[in-house]
């Protein structure tokens, strides 16, 4: 079954096969995504920032373990 091999719902292939049928190959290509990232260009430059740090500076063990700030 196709929908398995592609690892997709049925309902997504018939979706697929009705744009084929209905508008061809032009049908299928990808219309980009779906949505528009919700980060701004100024937040991710502070995200970047931010874990430039290290998990140290956000409560993290310096082992990788889970926040310092739970172990007492």
């Amino acid at each position: 079954m196709i929908a398995q091999d592609l690892r997709v719902s049925v309902r997504s292939v018939e979706r697929w096969r009705r744009a084929w049928r209905e508008g061809g190959m032009a049908a299928l290509r990808s219309a980009g995504p779906a949505n528009v990232p919700t980060v701004t260009d100024a937040q991710f430059a502070v995200l970047e920032e931010e874990l430039g740090k290290g998990p140290v500076a956000h409560g993290f063990d310096a082992n990788g373990g889970p926040w310092s700030g739970f172990r007492r």
